[in-house]
């Protein structure tokens, strides 16, 4: 067993599980996501004695998705689950918040500390005696691990432990066997909050950078922005958005990047990804002698298959722990301070007119009001019903690439899995998100997935109605996983699906009649209508829509980056 620490060596001695969950607290998580299971428990009782909310989940997986959702709205999340069975159901969850750097704390009840040590014949093990195997499979998809066994540095442990989720932001993966809960560690340390600070670039590398960098951007005649992720996971939107105003310069986003940028702003141009880009918009990018590039993931389908045509000799990149100039790479150079100071010091530019970018549906892509909904349409369309820091989530496949052309008012949260891409993510994501949102002031949390990967996390609708959360979900009924046909199989039954009467599953999960409603939409006509029902709009219970869209019907840039993708995969 573990060993305990002599009272009369703690000046205020708390139970560890308690110091654990008031330490997630203070990260301004208010609910925890997870299952519960034997052997976490005991564990889960301390839950609702520091004040967090138990979200519960209707599976490991989905409560993994539901984490992330919550940590890209709040700025971190955590997930308990229970040793073997529980956490490998939410491996694939985490993989995609390493993946994607998001911030989520993943504690595990384990066994007891004295069932380790004898080597216990134990279910949920392997019956192989090794009861590190499940923590060795998850250190690979965590920035940091604490696997702890005894209390005596247990608290330091996950001190040391948040604090790398916070910097790295991404996902940390903490042990607590089923005794170690009540054991008592030191609660003094609580008062002091766990340093989340950056450290601070070298004072002399950080200005000759800076002066690198001026000396660029003022010889640019064309100079742009592009934003990407990276500016928003490691905390440098500020920063940013600051760069974004003062200069002028014309500024567009990556797809990942969506939503770093304030749209309303006059030198916002739209999304550039390579070939899926409108064609101003990659016109400017691509003709431009200086690419400003903050927070770059140059993954395929965030460039449109590798699409990109920027020369790194005409490229500054920013980043978390460097900064390249050309092809001069300077290490250990954080873009927040280098930004910050470019933004005070930059004076006068030579700033070229932005494209026009809004939400006016193309006069080619009008059509028949009566008429089926297309993806051209849809679009811009949803750009002018969406509202200031509305909390709006897209599935991989085509609501993913459509949303590109969807300019944001101000302070709209947008979340997608373009790297990771695990088709039903968004689900589990938007559970999380809604009541992210809720407990932030019930800002509107609004999901756009597809019939099939609605499919694969269709249950957690439940947690959103036990939870009282109030999400509009348009399922977009395709038939089937249109993105999978566009890369290959366009007919092939693999990528069919039972169709299913989604309305109906408010009703089968229980939801009050009362405070839910469920539409179904089949024309541009009605989409306009029920955008235009103020009651519908207001969000004020769960909504969800049946919105109808022909099989084969895709952005160009999801068929662009399909197409590449297609050829990738057969190259021998």
């Amino acid at each position: 067993m573990a060993t305990d620490i002599p009272l009369a060596n703690l000046k205020e001695p708390i139970d560890f599980a308690e110091y654990l969950f008031t330490r997630i607290k203070q990260l301004g998580i208010q609910s925890i996501h997870g299952l519960p299971g034997d052997y976490n428990l005991v564990t889960l009782d301390y839950v609702p004695k520091v004040g967090l909310t138990w979200a519960g989940n209707v599976n490991e997986l989905n409560a993994g998705y539901a984490a992330d959702g919550y940590a890209r709205v709040k700025g971190a999340g955590c997930v308990v689950t229970t040793f073997g069975v529980g956490e490998l159901s939410a491996v694939n969850a985490l993989a995609g918040c390493y993946s994607e750097f998001v911030p989520v704390a993943h504690i595990v009840g384990t066994p007891s500390t004295r069932s380790i040590r004898n080597n216990m014949l134990l279910h949920h093990t392997l019956g192989n005696g090794d009861f590190n195997v499940f923590a060795n499979m998850s250190k690979q998809i965590s920035c940091a691990v604490a696997n702890l066994f005894e209390p005596h540095d247990a608290a330091q442990q996950v001190d040391n432990v948040l604090r790398e989720m916070m910097l790295q932001s991404r996902p940390v993966y903490i042990t607590v066997p089923s005794d170690l809960s009540s054991k008592k560690v030191e609660g003094e340390r609580l008062k002091t909050p766990i340093d989340f600070s950056y450290p601070a670039n070298d004072l002399e590398k950080e200005e000759y950078v800076v002066d690198v960098v001026l000396k660029y951007l003022h010889a640019a005649k064309n100079p742009v922005i592009l934003v990407d992720a990276c500016a928003i996971r490691h905390r440098a939107v500020a920063e940013t958005n600051e760069f974004v105003r003062k200069s002028g310069l014309p500024t567009f986003c990556a797809p990942m990047g969506k939503g770093a940028v304030d749209e309303t702003l006059p030198n916002y141009g739209g999304v550039y990804a390579g070939d899926g880009s409108n064609e101003n918009v990659r016109e400017i990018v691509e003709s431009s002698d200086l690419v400003l590039s903050i927070g770059a993931i140059k993954s395929d389908f965030n460039t449109t298959g590798f699409t990109y045509q920027i020369s790194q000799l005409q490229t500054i990149d920013f980043h978390s722990n460097y900064v390249r100039v050309r092809w001069s790479e300077y290490p250990g150079i954080r873009m927040n301070g280098v930004l910050k100071k470019v933004t005070e010091r930059m004076g006068k530019l030579n700033v070229s007119p932005t494209p026009a970018f809004s939400n006016k549906v193309a006069a080619v892509d009008q059509g028949d009001l009566n008429g089926e909904i297309t993806q051209a349409w849809l679009w811009p369309t949803v750009g002018q019903w969406l509202q200031p820091h509305d909390v709006v989530l897209t599935e991989t496949g085509t609501a993913n690439f459509g949303i590109w052309e969807t300019r944001f008012p101000k302070g709209v949260v947008a979340a997608s899995q373009v790297l990771w891409g695990s088709i039903g993510w968004s689900v589990g994501a938007c559970q999380g998100a809604a009541l992210a949102a809720k407990e932030l002031g019930d800002n509107r949390t609004i999901l756009f997935v597809g019939d099939g990967s609605f499919q694969l996390g269709a249950q957690e609708v439940s947690t959103m109605i036990r939870r009282n959360l109030k999400p509009i979900i348009f399922c977009i009924c395709n038939d089937g996983y249109t993105i999978e046909r566009f890369i290959h199989g366009e007919d092939a039954e693999y990528n069919d699906i039972q169709e299913w009467k989604n309305k109906e599953l408010l009703n089968v999960f229980g939801a009050d009649p009362k405070k839910s409603k469920t539409f179904t939409v089949k024309t541009k006509q009605q989409l306009l209508d029920l955008f235009a029902d103020k009651e519908f709009s207001s969000a004020p219970y769960i909504q969800f829509v049946e919105l109808y869209m022909p099989k084969m019907d895709a952005p160009k840039s999801l068929a662009i980056t399909c197409e590449v993708a297609a050829k990738n995969n057969a190259k021998q």
